[in-house]
């Protein structure tokens, strides 16, 4: 008998744990006034004073997205979810926020640009689709960055060497940044003595500053 209850502990350790799963999670996301929601397959269009913008959320299994006119907000149902899974919830909520905030306030991305011996030149489009940089580091080639789509960039006029981008998509904003400082990066030197290149300094929507 003690080897019959010892050979069933074995088998039992042996044994996949069962994920707990929840029976029903969801979520409410209220729709900002002066904004028009369209949701159809879990593919959303956002218009606003600002513009239009469109999500496609296809790719995220499991998730009923219901738009409920009457009280205009949306809810966002998963049925028999781990917490893994469940993350993708939250994560969905925050892309359709940040939506409505870029058709009704914007978003701004500052950068500025940092510097010891070589100053840099900032030579940026007439339609401010562009930035070419100049002089980085002593070099003669030059840089050009094209903005992403919907993306405005221009010089800030209260910080010296400061860009100021602005655009209604987040994702549109912060990969035009990020453009911009990788194409000042260091190379083949000690970054912690040469930090020369371009970073952002203050990020947010526009009408809170």
């Amino acid at each position: 008998p003690a080897l019959s209850v010892a050979r069933c502990c074995s088998l039992r350790l042996q044994l996949p744990l069962a994920r707990m799963k929840l029976l029903k999670s969801q979520r409410v996301l209220a729709v900002p006034e002066g904004v028009e929601v369209s949701l159809k397959a879990r593919k959303i269009t956002v218009k606003g004073p600002r513009g239009t913008l469109t999500r496609d959320f296809t790719h995220v299994p499991h998730v009923d997205m219901v738009y409920d006119k009457e009280n205009n907000q949306i809810v966002c149902t998963m049925f028999f979810s781990t917490r893994k899974r469940l993350s993708s919830l939250r994560t969905l909520c925050s892309h359709m926020s940040n939506c409505f905030d870029g058709v009704t306030k914007g978003f701004r991305y500052k950068m500025r640009a940092v510097y010891a011996h070589f100053p840099v030149n900032l030579n940026i489009g007439s339609k401010g689709e562009k930035i070419e940089i100049r002089n980085f580091l002593g070099e003669k080639r030059t840089r050009t960055c094209v903005m992403a789509e919907g993306v405005k960039i221009k010089r800030d006029e209260a910080v010296k060497d400061g860009l100021v981008l602005e655009g209604n998509d987040i994702d549109n904003v912060s990969k035009s940044a990020a453009l911009i400082h990788m194409s000042c990066l260091v190379k083949k030197k000690d970054i912690r003595k040469f930090l020369d290149g371009f970073y952002v300094s203050e990020k947010g929507v526009i009408s809170d500053e």
